[in-house]
């Protein structure tokens, strides 16, 4: 292994140490209550199976009978989700046929951040997560369950799922996707159009037939953004069945992959002797990995959120200087949208996760004494599956890359580091992604442009305002203040700028989306504006200088005029109601900082 993974490791067990026994107690003491079913009254039993089938009954009529609770984020107007909707048949089919039982055990909310992007539904995004959480707990609140199979796939929606999961981490679970869609318009040819568009060269119906061509079936969208980061973090974190995340929807595999996911799920129950819970498989080790597959892969930024809320649930304890300096180390080995201009499915035919693992054990950044859904270690995370007949059978995967211009190797990387930065200084601390970013854009040191509200860019750039080098301050959109929107809408608008030859960045205590890209964006600033950070005292002019080379980023003003300075306002009755934001003021009221995990179930 890497010295500094270990030591990195290593740091994060001995922080967490106190709150990992405590959750670790919690989940043996739910365990050694047995099959909770069978502790039921005769009058809870009876509610619980009334709908069954009568051999569904007889088989919950005893213990030794494994019933699998579903909870899905199935919905028909989200791409990703659509093809949940036949799941619980396959499973349940599945199940009965091994003299099991599957039960539909609730359902979640699933918003699309694609859709609500720069609209006050986005106000909600974040917050959905936690929901999630809340609602897979109600529905395996009913202590009728042996084991759980979840089904989510995009932004929040997974990590939401996984952190509810982990209230019930004596059970065991199995994570189950859905796959991408086919690929469409190439992402290249997507960004021009936008970019045109936000330059005013291509008019909407031009847009729209970029975006149908680019979103155009069922399936995860096919960039590498938050939902297609999801599916390879809790693969690698041995969660999925191998080589499972992108495998397109309605597919013989697909469907495959779905009945044996069911089947493996059984398996692990204690009445088949396999007995695996999930809180053995979430472990500060598979955490480690979960970055590190993040890292490798040039993932989505919102992970800095959220593997550290899922952490927090499993009792550990991840903060930013663990990304950062893990970062260091762990090379930049894919080169997908937006970090190139391949999409997912050009990663899954160069090797995909079977090859990723393989190069990462090799190069000792990546634990492998972990558990996993199939056992232990990840050796079986380096094979692939196969349909043979109707029986799926796994092979080992590519010694090499069949795409290196896609997926590399350890030895060769397309960057020495993952591209993940801490940045702290004066105005607080931040993250900056720059794996798509020109080594010459890491600096910037400009005058401070501030704006309250993301669409003010749109009107400042249409105006010919922005045409000069300078940082866009975008603040009061801290989870606090407004529950922390993606800010994706800016990126047309920045890179527009930056490609005539302006130096241009962001600052921002909002978020970018899981795509951001090429501008450099000093993002989940914290303390937030909203809070009395010093962002809310910067004025227009102020030089801002981040530096994503030395991790630094400060607000060039003397400490005796900031003092003299009052705190911009921000101005909450903005996102206070409308689009159901009103029933969210608890949360925004709760919710801790990004560094936490902006979440509302952990304190300050």
């Amino acid at each position: 292994m890497h010295s500094e993974i270990i030591r990195v490791t290593e740091r994060i067990i001995q922080r967490s140490r106190a709150s990992r026994a405590d959750y670790i107690a919690a989940m043996q003491s739910a365990q050694e209550q047995g099959v909770h079913r069978g502790v039921l009254s005769c009058g809870n039993l009876a509610h619980g199976f009334a709908a069954c089938n009568s051999s569904d009954k007889s088989a919950l009529k005893m213990t030794n009978a494994v019933n699998i609770g579903m909870v899905s984020a199935y919905n028909d107007m989200l791409s990703a989700h659509q093809p949940y909707q036949d799941y619980p048949a396959i499973i349940k089919q599945t199940a009965q046929q091994m003299g099991s039982v599957a039960q539909f055990a609730g359902g979640v909310p699933a918003m699309c951040d694609g859709v609500t992007q720069g609209q006050p539904g986005m106000e909600l995004s974040l917050f959905s997560r936690d929901v999630i959480a809340m609602s897979s707990a109600i529905g395996l609140s009913h202590n009728m369950f042996d084991a759980a199979a979840y089904m989510g796939v995009c932004d929040k929606i997974v990590p939401g799922l996984l952190i509810g999961a982990l209230s019930f981490g004596h059970l065991p679970s199995i994570f189950v996707p859905a796959g991408p869609m086919p690929s469409g318009l190439a992402n290249n040819e997507k960004a021009r159009i936008r970019q045109l568009y936000a330059e005013g060269k291509v008019d909407r119906d031009a847009l729209l037939q970029c975006e149908s061509d680019s979103y155009h079936s069922a399936g995860t969208c096919t960039f590498y953004g938050t939902a297609n980061s999801n599916q390879l973090v809790v693969e690698l974190m041995g969660l999925h069945l191998p080589g499972s995340s992108f495998v397109n929807p309605g597919t013989p595999l697909r469907e495959a992959l779905t009945r044996e996911a069911c089947r493996k799920l059984i398996k692990i129950t204690p009445q088949n002797g396999g007995f695996t819970p999930l809180y053995k498989i979430v472990t500060e080790y598979s955490l480690v990995n979960a970055i590190v597959a993040l890292l490798a892969t040039g993932g989505s930024t919102n992970h800095t959120m959220h593997i550290i809320a899922i952490a927090r649930a499993a009792g550990v304890i991840i903060n930013w200087d663990d990304f950062s300096d893990l970062s260091a180390v762990v090379p930049l080995l894919t080169r997908i949208y937006p970090n190139g201009q391949a999409d997912i499915n050009h990663f899954q035919a160069a090797g995909g996760t079977s090859y990723l693992v393989r190069t990462l054990l090799a190069g000792g950044v990546m634990h492998n004494n972990v558990t996993t859904v199939m056992g232990e270690g990840l050796a079986h995370y380096t094979k692939e599956p196969f349909l043979d007949g109707d029986k799926i059978v796994w092979r080992e995967g590519p010694l090499n890359s069949l795409d290196a211009d896609v997926l590399t190797s350890y030895q060769q990387p397309f960057s020495p580091e993952g591209g993940v930065k801490l940045l702290q200084g004066n105005l607080g601390r931040a993250v900056i992604k720059v794996s798509a970013v020109a080594s010459e854009h890491y600096q910037v040191s400009a005058p401070a442009v501030v704006f309250d509200d993301q669409n003010q860019i749109a009107e400042r750039f249409e105006s010919g305002e922005l045409d000069k080098d300078f940082i866009a301050v975008v603040r009061f959109q801290g989870p606090k203040a407004n529950g922390m929107p993606e800010l994706h809408k800016l990126t047309p608008f920045l890179g527009s700028l930056q490609d005539r030859g302006f130096k241009v960045a962001l600052v921002t205590d909002g978020r970018m989306s899981g795509a951001s890209g090429k501008v450099p964006a000093a993002i989940h600033l914290w303390p937030e504006a909203s809070e009395g950070g010093l962002l809310a005292k910067v004025q227009d002019g102020d030089v801002i200088s981040v530096d994503a080379n030395t991790g630094a980023i400060s607000l060039e003003v003397a400490d005796d005029l900031l003092e003299r300075r009052e705190l911009a306002t921000f101005d909450r009755q903005k996102s206070a109601a409308g689009m159901g934001r009103e029933l969210f003021a608890p949360l925004r009221a709760q919710v801790n900082c990004a560094e936490l995990g902006a979440s509302v179930f952990q304190g300050q």
